[in-house]
């Protein structure tokens, strides 16, 4: 392949690559969506404490535990770990560790390979961010399914309550 033929199929495979974040962001802010709603939902129909049998602190407990770590593995696939492409020309992180002036110099200095080495390096390790997204994605909406049944008899619960006397 020759060095222009290796820069185009380069730039195509990191394209690819990053093609791929909208559409895990994007459901990462449905499931995020999702998890609010039914917290919120809950929240606007609880009982005060004293009401509270205790099937209903112990699904509401076991709830609010699912959907809260729902919510912090969606954070953990929001922000993942960002470290790698050392030295490289196409890195952003590694572009803002240099002056403008040196980071100009060394994108015009470096060869066709180098380059076309750089796009390829660039398109694995955003591979495993997105790999990283993707699992943080999957288990965030896991531990949303699973708390849709202990949501739904705490809803339930909580609507069947018997009604507080006040003496």
């Amino acid at each position: 392949m020759n060095a222009e033929k290796a820069i185009h199929a380069s730039r195509e495979q990191l394209n690819l690559v990053l093609s791929f974040f909208p559409r895990v962001e994007s459901k990462l802010s449905v499931v995020l969506a999702v998890d609010t709603s039914m917290l919120g939902f809950l929240a606007a129909k609880a009982p005060r404490w004293q009401e509270f049998s205790r099937c209903m602190a112990v699904t509401a407990i076991l709830t609010l535990v699912l959907l809260g770590a729902s919510i912090v593995t969606l954070y953990r696939g929001a922000f993942p770990e960002l470290s790698g492409g050392h030295g490289s020309l196409i890195y952003f992180r590694e572009i803002a560790n240099r002056t403008e002036h040196r980071f100009v110099e060394e994108f015009k200095a470096q060869s066709d390979e180098q380059y076309s080495n750089d796009l390829l390096g660039q398109a694995w390790r955003n591979s495993e961010i997105l790999r990283a997204k993707f699992d943080c994605l999957k288990h965030a909406f896991t531990l949303m399914a699973l708390a849709i049944l202990p949501w739904l008899i705490t809803v339930v619960l909580f609507a069947t309550r018997p009604a507080a006397h006040n003496n």
